[in-house]
């Protein structure tokens, strides 16, 4: 059966809870803007819609899509999440470890397209922000992103190769009449 790592369960029972409000601050815009009739869920963002500007107000007014559209992304990466949490803890099954290496790869490459992003639009989100800022506010959370899928990818292709090596395994000499299982005589 599939390795428990804990540190993984952690990371994707927090990380799905976060995932999953910030999908939410994103579709229900304009209603979780500050003074929207949400905004209360979401009294974070009133400092982070002026951090990251995909997040903010004149985005939306644009109809700028790419926020919704990682945030739909966001929900397929929550269900796949669940999904391996359910098969690793509450009905093992052996192909958890490939369900959750498959969202991780999907967590890391959609967080490398949101860095991509700003890269090749010159920072036009974040740009504005006094280097500190943006450090602590948008590359260090953004950041967890990459490093803790990451750490799964590494760990879960691992556990994946390993279990792969054992299935593979050349068959032990077993004799019956004389003849070894592996179809050569004694």
């Amino acid at each position: 059966m599939a390795s428990k790592h804990t540190w993984i369960t952690v990371w994707i029972i927090v990380s799905s809870i976060l995932v999953a409000w910030d999908a939410g601050y994103c579709f229900m815009r304009p209603r979780s803007f500050h003074g929207g009739d949400l905004h209360w869920i979401w009294k974070p963002y009133s400092l982070y819609q002026n951090i990251d500007l995909v997040y903010g107000v004149e985005a939306h007014r644009r109809g700028d899509g790419f926020t919704n559209a990682q945030s739909l992304l966001n929900v397929f990466e929550v269900i796949a999440n669940l999904t391996y949490l359910f098969k690793t803890h509450i009905s093992p099954d052996p192909v958890a470890p490939v369900i959750g290496l498959s969202a991780a790869i999907a967590t890391f490459s959609k967080t490398v397209l949101y860095w991509a992003q700003e890269y090749y639009c010159n920072y036009c989100a974040v740009g504005h922000n006094e280097p500190w800022t943006l450090f602590i506010m948008w590359m260090v959370p953004n950041g967890a992103w990459l490093v803790f899928p990451g750490m799964i990818i590494w760990t879960l292709y691992k556990d994946i190769a390993s279990s792969l090596r054992l299935t593979g395994a050349p068959a032990r000499s077993v004799h019956t009449n004389g003849t070894k299982l592996n179809g050569k005589s004694h």
